[in-house]
């Protein structure tokens, strides 16, 4: 996520080093290249523009102390500009109303169904919401199909009537089933349109006025930089959305459509989707997203997700064990598969400050710990329990039986007792979620 456009920011804060002060012509040398990076990132040239401005009037008299480099507050000024751009604070979604409902609307291929499984999702595990999906997108084929796939795989009823052509018609049945079913929450899946499409947009504005929404919220995939922005400003001056979700981000490696949707809309970016998976689905903090932008990490989203997923009572028996020195490979493969229900792992793995340097040029997925997982998972558990029980037969045996060699294995068990011994000193300090979490990146070496 924005590797571009942190490569080139860094790039050009290096411009500062070795400046005791900052002034005019150091600022805007600096600044120049910021400019270049936020066209490069696909930002529109006024937007560009005028947050170069606005850091380079702060930065410029600017009392350095001593203990502060240059560079250093020039980022500190970067960072707020860029909280400020993208919104300064996390949008609220507040589920109310009987029924609470959502409104999805975008153009075509930008996710929206997915999307709506995900807010639905969203609704049930987070909000303790009965959810209803409603399919009314009568114009793509197959999409009430999708829809109900979806509905499946996490467990939502999904409302359709195959027959109709009237989306209009289809919203207003589905609120009555919805009431009369003790459905506290309705998704509307609206079908894909152009804005410049107005008997498309006619149909969601009609569907609208009858739903008379909770939520609208644009659908936009981030990979397609201004003309995100440009197609947001059309649908919000037809529909007067409440937020945007912004797609597809886990693959933008520029980060366009994120920096100036917000500046130029004045509407903000609510969630992020961040893979395709039903629980991909994150509430966007501006400020978390300048700290990532600037290389900085994202700590606090990494613990949360960790949260998620791993009870307080499981990582205070899993903190006692690594204490007791008894943190064993059984232990550690329970980590793991945590771990890749958080989301994708160089995305994680980012999240952790210096990381996204390290990580640079190394592909990294779901599927980046299966040789670990098989290693372990062909040892017995007294081998997993004691691993200094593995000799040289054992090893051939588990090579053999993971589909690896010995030196693998032997990889394997080096790093695992080198990341044990950095848990123990780690726990010692401040210890927890944050911490694991770290070291599992060694493995991925």
């Amino acid at each position: 996520m924005f590797e571009n456009l942190q490569e080139r920011f860094d790039r050009a804060f290096q411009v500062l080093k070795g400046h005791g002060q900052i002034t005019e012509v150091n600022v805007g040398e600096t600044l120049k290249e910021v400019r270049k990076a936020l066209l490069d990132a696909d930002v529109d040239f006024k937007t560009a523009k005028s947050f170069t401005q606005r850091v380079k009037e702060k930065a410029i008299g600017q009392q350095v102390l001593t203990s502060i480099k240059p560079s250093q507050l020039l980022i500190k000024i970067t960072h707020q500009e860029l909280t400020d751009l993208m919104g300064t604070a996390a949008a609220e979604f507040k589920p109310s109303g009987s029924p609470f409902t959502v409104l999805m609307a975008g153009l075509q291929g930008a996710g929206k169904t997915t999307h709506s499984g995900k807010i639905a999702k969203l609704l049930a595990s987070k909000h303790g919401k009965k959810p209803l999906l409603v399919a009314c997108d009568v114009h793509r084929p197959a999409a009430i199909d999708q829809l109900k796939v979806l509905g499946e795989s996490i467990g939502i009823e999904v409302y359709a009537e195959p027959d109709s052509k009237d989306a209009p018609d289809i919203a207003k049945n589905a609120l009555t089933h919805a009431k009369a079913n003790g459905f506290n929450a309705v998704i509307f899946d609206t079908a894909g349109r152009l804005a410049i499409d107005e008997v498309m947009m006619a149909e969601i504005i009609a569907v609208r006025d009858i739903v008379q929404p909770s939520e609208i919220l644009f659908t936009v995939d981030a990979m397609t930089g201004q003309d995100a922005v440009r197609t947001a400003k059309s649908f919000d001056e037809a529909l007067d959305f409440s937020g945007v979700i912004l797609t597809k981000l886990d693959g933008d490696t520029r980060g366009g459509a994120a920096l100036a949707i917000h500046s130029v809309v004045g509407k903000p970016i609510k969630f992020v989707g961040v893979g395709e998976k039903m629980e991909a689905l994150d509430t966007f903090h501006p400020n978390r997203m300048a700290d990532r932008i600037l290389g900085m990490g994202d700590v606090v989203s990494l613990v949360e997700k960790a949260q998620e997923v791993i009870s307080e009572k499981e990582a205070a028996a899993l903190e006692a064990k690594i204490r007791k020195n008894k943190f064993d490979l059984e232990d550690f493969l329970s980590q793991i598969q945590q771990l890749k229900k958080m989301g994708n792992v160089k995305d994680l793995m980012s999240m952790i400050p210096g990381m996204s340097k390290a990580l640079k040029g190394i592909e990294l997925d779901d599927d980046s710990f299966k040789q670990v997982e098989c290693i372990i998972q062909s040892m017995t558990p007294q081998e997993r329990a004691k691993p200094e029980l593995i000799d040289s037969h054992r090893k051939n045996r588990i090579a053999k039986g993971s589909g690896t060699d010995v030196p693998q294995v032997n990889r394997l068990l080096k790093q695992f007792q080198d990341m044990k011994k950095m848990m123990q000193v780690m726990t010692k300090g401040k210890g927890g979620k944050r911490s694991r979490m770290a070291n599992l990146s060694s493995f991925n070496k």
